[in-house]
């Protein structure tokens, strides 16, 4: 793939601990923050609650019983609440028994749960905003609570609102891409350009690499815009629109000539893309395998792959040589096409250990009856070093830009017919 589809605060003293936990860590900390709370202070309940739209929702919750009268995910209007009226100062953040405070007993669940012992403290995010609390009650009253254990619950309620910090940014950051994504989706904000392959030895092209551009916002290059779909498991969508464009141009290019389409191996599982290449006449087209680390689903690539295969499709494999992963994809999907990464390309006529790599992959592609295809070639006497070791096909700026369709295929026609005149004087 020559164009690479073009082929995730110090305020307080305790926030090094949270900052270095992973998702799944950070939230093991908090339940393990809520047990030890609640056995230290001899309550039934510790809970984290979250503030959303109104209501107040329970986020965590350790329990002495495994029956406890509230649950994960269970939510109550706010006003209803202990949290709300802790947070506004009507009811006090400790409370040795809930029972003898006259504010607690407008409560119904003061009477339903018959809450005695009771500590509340808001969790407090960076800019000031209350994400929620912390919470420990028990139905037994407890006089031997102090202002004492309110400071503990006011330091983890404040190692709590780091994580909670992170988790909103994060929530942020993943809607700004949804909403990029949803915009690249749109008509208009996704094109296909044509690179050129070509034969060196018979001096003409043999295929285009459709590639794509994003006319949208943010200016960036098309993988990161793969990237960032794949960050929040939109890579299959964005890919099959790209493909979908690429295909269009088909018809216009000429008879005997393929198109090179790029796909993650999420893609190619996603019953979808059989569904789109369907209406295609196969033996026109090579799909190119985008991963660049190591794959573990090769059988149920070549479950959905070798029917497409049977039918005229040929496969591709970029990046060969730039590391062990493209090796394995080499010698586990047995390609029709390898794609010369362009790290080996680069340079190729003054570095003779580029040069014996090349050569010895271009003889394993004769080998297994596959070609290899040169990418990035850039200058000429790149392209002669190439001819000379017996690589006969390739692609790059030297031979001809990614375009659109038509602008490409008046150029492979000058490249064809300035390769022709060239031939004669390239060794041999």
């Amino acid at each position: 793939m020559d164009d690479n589809r073009g082929a995730v605060s110090h305020r307080r003293p305790l926030a090094g601990l949270a900052a270095r936990q992973q998702p799944w860590q950070a939230s093991e900390l908090l339940l393990r923050s809520l047990h030890t709370i609640r056995r230290h202070l001899g309550m039934e309940i510790a809970f984290i609650s979250e503030f959303i739209e109104g209501r107040r929702v329970i986020r965590h919750l350790d329990a002495e019983s495994a029956d406890p009268p509230i649950r994960v995910g269970g939510s109550d209007p706010l006003e209803d609440s202990y949290c709300q009226r802790v947070v506004d100062g009507r009811l006090p953040e400790l409370m040795t028994d809930a029972c003898k405070n006259a504010e607690a007993l407008t409560i119904p669940a003061t009477r339903a749960l018959n809450i005695g012992a009771h500590l509340s403290v808001p969790i407090r995010l960076a800019d000031g905003r209350v994400f929620g609390t912390f919470c420990c009650f028990s139905r037994r009253p407890d006089e031997g609570l102090s202002a004492r254990d309110l400071v503990t619950m006011r330091v983890l309620a404040d190692v709590m609102a780091e994580h909670f910090d992170r988790e909103l940014a994060g929530r942020d950051i993943t809607g700004v891409m949804h909403r990029r994504i949803e915009l690249a989706l749109q008509s208009g904000c996704m094109r296909s350009v044509y690179q050129p392959i070509f034969n060196l030895p018979k001096g003409r092209a043999v295929g285009f690499e459709a590639l794509t551009r994003f006319d949208c916002e943010p200016r960036r290059p098309p993988d990161q815009w793969f990237n960032e779909a794949a960050q929040i498991q939109r890579n299959v969508e964005l890919e099959l629109r790209a493909i979908d464009l690429a295909l269009d141009g088909l018809d216009e290019v000429p008879d005997g000539l393929y198109v090179t389409i790029n796909a993650s191996p999420n893609t190619i599982l996603d019953g979808r893309l059989t569904e789109l290449l369907g209406g295609y006449p196969l033996e026109r087209i090579v799909l190119e395998v985008t991963e660049h680390e190591e794959v573990e689903q090769y059988s149920e690539i070549a479950r959905v792959v070798n029917p497409l295969r049977m039918a005229g499709l040929r496969v591709a494999v970029d990046d060969a040589g730039a590391g062990f992963a493209c090796f394995k994809h080499i010698l586990n999907l047995s390609p029709d096409i390898i794609k010369l990464d362009n790290s080996i390309t680069r340079n190729i006529d003054a570095d003779r250990n580029r040069q014996a790599l090349a050569a010895a992959l271009a003889r394993f592609a004769e080998t297994t009856q596959g070609k290899l295809v040169a990418e990035g070639v850039e200058t000429a006497e790149e392209l002669a070093t190439l001819h000379r070791i017996g690589i006969e096909f390739a692609q790059g700026y030297s031979l001809g830009r990614p375009g659109p369709l038509q602008a490409t295929l008046a150029q492979a026609r000058e490249t064809a017919a300035r390769l022709r005149s060239e031939r004669a004087t390239l060794p041999h």
